[in-house]
């Protein structure tokens, strides 16, 4: 025991001397100071363009899980007071794009949609399911933006959503008679007066491939039959509503492409546009911010860590002052160890810190100057703070241990920022080949900046799935181990250099 209280009480003594080394010297502490103004300069800088078509606050709709959503589509509905079936047949999904120039093309959106829905009220964001077929993913049970079940059977047939208190069951049939069940959604406290009917919606089409690649706007109408109601439906008509007032970011309407419904014997049409989903990246962006755009100056601030974390080990060299270092400590991995600690720590809390200010700064800045900003929870939100700690930490590390390997701090620092920063650089900024881009942020130290990324992706929902749109290959916490591998490897190898060369 006692010799047990020596080792970890001579291990102690020299964190702090190593502590005391850090914080004495006057030149690592101005360059930390610049990493913490960088990351919040930059950030702050590379978000403050005007917003387009002028200012004014905006958000995003949020759905139940505090999800950024769309919400917008055509709807044809009636109160229901209490439990209850909607019945209708659906008999054809269409669809019409924007051709430019005033003219149209006919083609509906894969994920293009029409169906019957429940919803808790007609203000966007608020709990739904719904029963839909789609333009090119067969029928579909969603609810709550973020959930999706596919089911069987083409576009046209017979769709029915069942409401039993809190419980949604959709089934789906070829010809009205017999039934195959779809999905269940249980939205939890849905109040007992909700509104159902029919609706259509459909995002922007897709045009073209590579280059010249966009989206242009796009509507999907759907025609059903007479819906057949049981349970407790008010005696009020059917009235129709365009929820969200317009077509939203995921859609729009042109002077060639309109929205809303009519009769059709005893049946409707409804045509709409829009979406009812969670928002993605890609060409959504255009009007908003993510969270981790915020905090693209952590690229700049990352290089200062990491000059910091290679010149506390390489200054040491260069001076002779490491012999004296040794003499006092002659565990030669302690040392390493507990200045890994020391510049890991200090960079750690730099990279939280700068976090934890730019956001609120960024995201408010934005708002008033009239862009949306995608809302994200509170534990994705602490996880992007806390996460970006840790890439800065992990950086330093990483440096301080190439700098040990290669005793050289411009070698040191041209191996880490070409490695960790470049990467990340050319595949945010969209001048490599996707499939390049996803490579390098799954292979190189580059890949530590998942855990900044908050943009889910979202099968149901189309989009341009790349780095360069702010979609990582790896998961959050998955991109961080790749950088904390890197940085392990480092240090286990410069431990070992150090004990077997003179220093």
């Amino acid at each position: 025991m006692s010799g047990f209280r020596t080792g970890r009480t001579g291990f102690l003594a020299t964190l702090h001397a190593e502590w005391t080394k850090f914080r004495t010297v006057r030149g690592w502490v101005l360059t930390m100071a610049g990493a913490f103004l960088a990351t919040i300069v930059v950030g702050l800088l590379g978000t403050a363009a005007p917003a387009p078509g002028g200012g004014g606050s905006s958000s995003y709709p949020r759905g139940p899980g505090g999800e950024a959503v769309n919400d917008s589509f055509s709807f044809v509905h009636r109160t229901l007071t209490g439990d209850g079936a909607l019945t209708v047949e659906l008999r054809s999904l269409t669809g019409v794009a924007d051709a430019g120039t005033g003219g149209t093309a006919r083609g509906v959106q894969p994920w293009a949609k029409a169906g019957i829905i429940v919803k808790e009220s007609l203000a966007q964001g608020s709990p739904y399911a719904a029963l839909m077929a789609t333009g090119a993913h067969g029928v579909r049970m969603q609810y709550d933006y973020t959930h999706d079940t596919a089911g069987p059977g083409a576009p046209q047939g017979w769709l029915r959503l069942v409401r039993s208190g809190d419980r949604l069951t959709g089934y789906a049939s070829a010809d009205g008679s017999r039934w195959t069940e779809v999905g269940r959604a249980r939205l939890s406290g849905l109040g007992r007066t909700v509104r159902a009917g029919l609706f259509a919606t459909s995002p922007q089409a897709k045009r073209g491939t590579g280059a010249g690649a966009g989206f242009v706007p796009a509507v999907a109408t759907g025609t059903f039959g007479r819906p057949a109601l049981t349970g407790d439906w008010s005696r009020a008509p059917w009235s129709g509503t365009q929820v969200g007032g317009d077509a939203g970011t995921s859609g729009s309407y042109t002077n060639t492409l309109k929205g809303g419904f009519t009769r059709t014997g005893d049946g409707f049409t409804v045509t709409g546009a829009g979406d009812i989903a969670p928002v993605v990246g890609g060409p959504v962006m255009g009007v908003g911010f993510s969270v981790e755009d915020f905090l693209v100056g952590t690229f700049a601030g990352l290089i200062a860590v990491i000059a910091v974390g290679a010149v506390s080990i390489t200054g040491e060299y260069r001076r002779g002052l490491l012999r004296t270092t040794m003499t006092a400590t002659p565990l030669r991995g302690r040392v390493l160890g507990a200045k890994a600690l020391v510049a890991g720590g200090v960079a750690g809390a730099v990279g939280l810190v700068a976090a934890a200010v730019v956001l609120p700064l960024g995201a408010s800045g934005a708002r008033g100057r009239g862009f949306l900003v995608l809302p994200v929870t509170a534990a994705t939100e602490l996880r992007v703070v806390a996460g970006t700690g840790l890439l800065c930490a992990a950086a330093a590390v990483f440096a301080l241990g190439a700098g040990a390997l290669l005793r050289r701090s411009g070698t040191a620092v041209a191996l880490v920022v070409a490695s960790l920063v470049l990467p990340f650089l050319l595949a945010a900024s969209g001048a490599l080949p996707a499939g390049v881009s996803e490579w390098l942020l799954r292979v190189t130290p580059a890949a530590g900046f998942a855990v900044q990324q908050t943009l889910p992706r979202y099968a149901q929902v189309l989009s341009v799935y790349e780095p360069s749109t702010g979609y990582f290959p790896l998961a959050p916490w998955a991109g961080l181990a790749v950088l904390c591998g890197y940085a392990a490897l480092a240090h286990g190898l410069a431990v070992v250099r150090l004990r077997g060369r003179d220093v």
